[in-house]
């Protein structure tokens, strides 16, 4: 019988040891979210503050379970706080160029936004001050992304990468953060539908779809940040996102034809601009990334 050589078992307990943790922290991202029981719904004042201390809570307790599995051979490649996209070094590159990435895929929806007036409203204090004082709009600009984030790429992504392909851990991850947004069924629950109901509401209306969208979005999140080796990058893009909000397209049939035509041809041109600017825009060269320098060699060859 032949023998399987040790250092091929400690690799796959390490391996599957940093697996079971990512499935523990999004695990634990989720229950943070309904520790405490309350009659009221997930936009009541009081469900969001207590939300904010759990996620914050769990955003504390996320980087030692990251610490306490990342191997040793990683840990001589860089810093703990490296892995986890946390550097000076690049910095203002990665808090600009991916996000003018993310907006040129965008451009149909900006375009949308110019014709119906909405962009000059970003001009005005009031707007943002507003904003500010709402909490669902904190929650869906501020600490949604950051959490989510902070958890699912910085935190998972150095654990994923100790036993993954890069392809494999690009998408890997946003399973787990897409599989995280299935929690909306409890809030059906809550809002009155039995068990049966809420499955079907949750699951094929909404979860189905948002797990989709959720999990593609989470692909190109950690495609950002395994390209620019920084937190900033995903962070800014996620938050731009939820801002944006998933496109409208039936709300182009609303604008004039003139108009209507541009909107569409802005569409077409932004899809076409985001997958030739992709790649040249997130080198790693531009990010001075040197902890995923040779990982992201290997991405490439996928896009």
């Amino acid at each position: 019988m032949k023998m399987v050589p040790e250092f091929l078992l400690d690799y796959n307990s390490s391996c599957m040891a940093s697996v079971f943790a990512c499935i523990f922290l999004t695990c634990s991202y989720v229950a943070s979210l309904y520790v405490w029981r309350s009659p009221k719904n997930r936009d009541h004042p009081s469900t969001i503050k207590k939300r904010f201390f759990s996620v914050f809570c769990m955003m504390l307790l996320a980087p030692f379970i990251t610490r306490n599995f990342l191997s040793e051979e990683s840990s001589s490649k860089g810093t703990f706080f490296e892995h986890m996209g946390l550097r000076m070094s690049g910095l203002i590159t990665a808090t600009f160029a991916p996000l003018f990435l993310t907006s040129v895929l965008f451009l149909g929806p900006l375009c949308m936004q110019y014709f119906s007036g909405l962009l000059k409203l970003y001009a005005e204090p009031m707007y943002w001050l507003h904003n500010w004082q709402d909490l669902v709009w904190i929650r869906n600009h501020i600490m949604a992304p950051l959490s989510e984030e902070w958890v699912f790429r910085a935190c998972m992504m150095p654990l994923l990468m100790e036993c993954l392909q890069p392809f494999m851990a690009i998408f890997t991850g946003p399973l787990l953060f897409g599989i995280a947004h299935f929690h909306h069924m409890l809030e059906q629950m809550k809002s009155g539908y039995d068990v049966r109901s809420a499955l079907f509401v949750s699951f094929f209306k909404i979860s189905a779809f948002q797990f989709s969208y959720t999990s593609i979005f989470g692909a190109y999140s950690s495609y950002l940040f395994l390209r620019t080796g920084h937190f900033v990058a995903p962070l800014l893009a996620h938050i731009f996102c939820n801002h944006m909000g998933f496109p409208n397209f039936s709300g182009v049939l609303c604008f004039p034809p003139i108009e209507r035509a541009i909107i569409i041809f802005s569409f077409v041109l932004g899809l076409v601009l985001w997958c030739v600017l992709l790649v040249p825009i997130t080198n790693p060269d531009l990010y001075d990334n040197k902890i995923y320098r040779d990982v992201n060699f290997q991405i490439n060859l996928f896009t």
